[in-house]
Formats: structure tokens, sequence, C-alpha cells
């Protein structure tokens, strides 16, 4: 009896220690309609009238495969909420953050440093971020969809942080082609401009008539993708949370202005500190071929060494240029790459000509606050105002029409972020797709949990001396 009676009591304890941990997640995530899930643990734990576990009382091969599905749906379903609103593993696919994180770097990223977002599309496949493999279709459902909503974290993000994020320019792309995950609108200006190569010099015309030059670009790249599916592949979207995950530094924040001067960046007229290990491309001449031990010393990789082959300049630090200039032996020449042009460069229509080197002074957005809208600068602030955040908007008669309105002016509705690989050379970043929107923000990398040379093989391509190292102190 007594036994019965202590029972009793620790089935209560379960119940009430599970239920209060629920409710306080229910009220950190906001969502009341959860609290349906109540009686259910109210019946596992006591009442037991659903047989939640009945393959258990089966026999033969029915009680062992149920007991694997039971374990497999658990585990799903468990890495599913861990994911969303806790963390997730990240490797590093590039060398854009070099030499500060490394491809082959696995990164802990936190969702709660800057609070998880309320999923988009709740219903995914996990561990997937939005392709099946092997079948090669969507991993999600995009019934239903949700609005954006970020849960309260523990900070938000500050200048320098190194963050996660969804690849903004990849809301629309061309699905199932060589050119999967590349950003569409990109790809029509570029074949437009292959395509019209009798295109007027944008430097003779004014603002009015740059626009729907460029406009007219786009237009000529989308029919001709459209009219080739089978180079191109199928035109498709993705939801904001179901976008390629990025990692970059964040350099700029919200209401600050961001210049590019001889590749240092100016926020409000003062320099920003670059990173210890900031990288920029190097022209080199060699007597002799670097020792392989000497490479792997500086951090130069086969990547580095085949942009060496194919163009003759490669990605070094400073310390790395410093070593090799002492190598009178092996260096005969060794001078910085100035070469940059407008190509590429955000915003695809501005006619800017500014490059990657010297760019901007550029304002970003932030929410709550509004900037006066121009024909010079509406190219800027098109993609956060059309796409972003869901208006519709025009150039028409020197006028720019925002959901219909004549408007001098747009007041943000998010906060917008400013991303740069440390790689600055060899990084596509915000000054090749522009502005983060706070709704792509994902995570805060925490700590590397593993990292593995792509270059070596076995035990001897484990970077044991990267192991466990924290992120925040990689500056």
């Amino acid at each position: 009896m007594k036994k019965q009676q202590f029972n009793t009591r620790k089935q209560w304890l379960k119940c009430l220690a599970v239920s209060a941990l629920y409710i306080l997640f229910l009220v950190w995530v906001g969502c009341w309609w959860g609290i349906i899930v109540l009686p259910f643990i109210y019946d596992v734990y006591i009442t037991k009238k659903i047989r939640w576990q009945w393959w258990k009382e089966a026999e033969g091969p029915v009680r062992f495969v149920m007991s694997w599905v039971d374990a497999l749906v658990f585990a799903l379903v468990a890495v599913y909420f861990i994911n969303l609103f806790f963390f997730q593993n990240y490797v590093i696919p590039s060398s854009s953050l070099e030499k500060s994180l490394l491809t082959g770097d696995y990164l802990f990223v936190s969702k709660v440093s800057y609070g998880p977002r309320i999923p988009q599309t709740p219903l995914t496949m996990p561990l997937t971020q939005h392709t099946l493999p092997i079948v090669n279709c969507k991993s999600y459902i995009e019934w239903p969809q949700w609005d954006y909503r970020r849960v309260k974290g523990l900070g938000q993000v500050q200048l320098n942080d190194i963050v996660v994020f969804n690849y903004p320019a990849g809301d629309t792309i061309c699905a199932g082609s060589p050119f999967e995950g590349q950003d569409f609108y990109i790809m029509c200006y570029a074949i437009g401009k292959e395509l019209w190569p009798s295109h007027p010099d944008p430097d003779s015309l004014d603002a009015q008539q740059r626009w729907n030059y460029y406009q007219q670009l786009y237009e000529v790249g989308r029919n001709y993708i459209q009219s080739n599916p089978r180079d191109y592949g199928t035109i498709s979207s993705r939801p904001a949370d179901r976008r390629e995950n990025y990692v970059k530094r964040c350099v700029g924040l919200p209401g600050q202005t961001l210049q590019i001067k001889n590749r240092i960046v100016y926020l409000d007229n003062k320099a920003n500190k670059e990173p210890e290990n900031v990288q920029y491309t190097y022209f080199l001449k060699l007597k002799d071929r670097l020792p392989d031990d000497f490479a792997h010393d500086l951090g130069i990789s086969m990547e580095d060494l085949a942009s060496l082959h194919d163009y003759g300049y490669l990605p070094l630090t400073k310390k790395a240029v410093a070593a090799l200039s002492a190598r009178k032996d092996l260096v005969e020449s060794i001078s910085l790459n100035t070469d940059a042009s407008s190509d590429g460069i955000y915003p695809q229509n501005g006619n800017t000509h500014w490059t990657r080197d010297n760019y901007g002074p550029v304002w970003i957005p932030k929410k709550g606050e509004s900037v006066k809208l121009t024909l010079d600068n509406i190219a800027i602030y098109e993609r956060p105002i059309r796409v972003y955040e869901g208006n519709d908007l025009k150039v028409s008669e020197g006028k720019i029409f925002i959901n219909g309105k004549v408007a001098d002016s747009y007041t943000f509705k998010m906060d917008y972020y400013w991303m740069m690989g440390d790689n600055r050379h060899n990084s596509a970043d915000s000054r090749y797709w522009g502005f983060v929107p706070e709704d792509h923000i994902v995570g805060k990398p925490i700590f590397i949990w593993w990292s593995s040379d792509p270059d070596r093989r076995g035990i001897s391509g484990i970077r044991w001396n990267r192991l466990f190292n924290i992120v925040d102190n990689i500056k």
C-alpha cells in the first residue's frame, strides 16, 4: 500500500514538473493555444486512459518494429523543437570568413542569444533546410504560413558579432538547375545585359531613365529564363526561414551610416576596427613552390593556391603578407590587389559606381525611422520596401508610388543589418545583395565543436587546436 502511494506521489510530481515547464515554455513563446496539450500530459502520468504504448503488449515483429518507430518519432520531435527554439549545428561551407572561421568548422549556433523565431513554415521535416535529400523535393509544406514573430532572447545583434542568417536574396530562385539557389533577380539582370548589348551608357541617363533602363534589363532576362526552363529550371520562391543559411560578421547596425573607403569600414564617419584575421587578395610572384608546411602554417589552403594558379593572386592576412615578404628565396614580388569593378555591386540598378573596396555611404534602415526617397536612392531601398516589407513599389513619370500613393519618404517596419565576410575580396555579402532584415536572423555561433581540414585526410585533418574555441573570442 505504501509503495502504491509512493508511486502515485511520484507520478504527480512528474506531472506537475512537466506541466510547469511546459507552461513556462508557452509563456516564453506567447502561444496559449498550446494549453490544449495539458490534458494529454495529465493522462500520460495520472489517468492513463489512452494507451500511448499499446505496442508493448504485442508480440513478435509488431513489438520490435513499433519500438523503433516510437524511438524514431520521439527523436525527430525532440530534434525539431530543440533546433527550432534552442540551438542547431552549422558547418562553414566556404572561405568567406577565413581566417576567422575556416572551411570545415562545425558551429554550435544558439537560437536564444537573439531570440528564436516562431517558424514561418511550421510543418517541415527535421534536420532539413528546404530540400529532402535523394528525392530532391521540398522538405516543408507551404501551408500554414505564419507572420514573422521573434521570441524574447538574451540580447540583440551587436556590432562585429558573427551571425548566422537566412540568405536574403534567396527568396526567388531557379530550382532544379545548375543555378539552384542563385538570386533570380541578379540572374535576370546579368542575362538581360548580355542579351541587350546595344544598351545606352547609364551615365548619360537621368535617374528616371536609369530606373526604366534597368527594369528593361530585368524584363529581358526574366523572359529569357522563363523561355528556357531546360537550362535554368523552374522559377520557385521560398519563405524566409527556408532559405539558405549564411554566416558573416555584422559590420553595420540599424540606423548607422556605413561607408567603405579604401577597404576600411566607416560607421557614422568613424573607422570600425578590422578583424585580426581579415584577408585581402595579393598578387604574388613566386621564385619557387611554397613548401607545404610553410603554407599550412600561414593558413594557405589548396583553394587559395588554386586562386594563385588561375588568377595570380591569393587571399592573405597581414601576418601572412609579412611572412611571405621576408622569404626572398621564395617570393619575387607581392602587392595588394586593388582591382575592383562595380559589376554585381548592390544595388544592381543603382549605377552608383561603388566597388567592393569603396562603397557608400548608405544608411542602414531602422525600425520606426524614416528615409527620404528620391529617384537617386530608391534603388537602394527598393528591395527592403517591396520584398522584405511587402509593399507595391513603382516609379512612373518621375514619381515614386508605394501601394498606389505618391511617396517621398518611407518608415521601416523592421531593423536591418549589414553583413560582411572577413575574407573581404572573396565574400558574397551585403556589398552584393544588400541589407539583412531582422526576420532573417537565425542565431549566434557560440563555439566550434568540430573542425576538419578539407585538404587533409584522417586524423591529420582534425584541427585539434580549434575544438571548443569560443567564437566570441575570434575577433
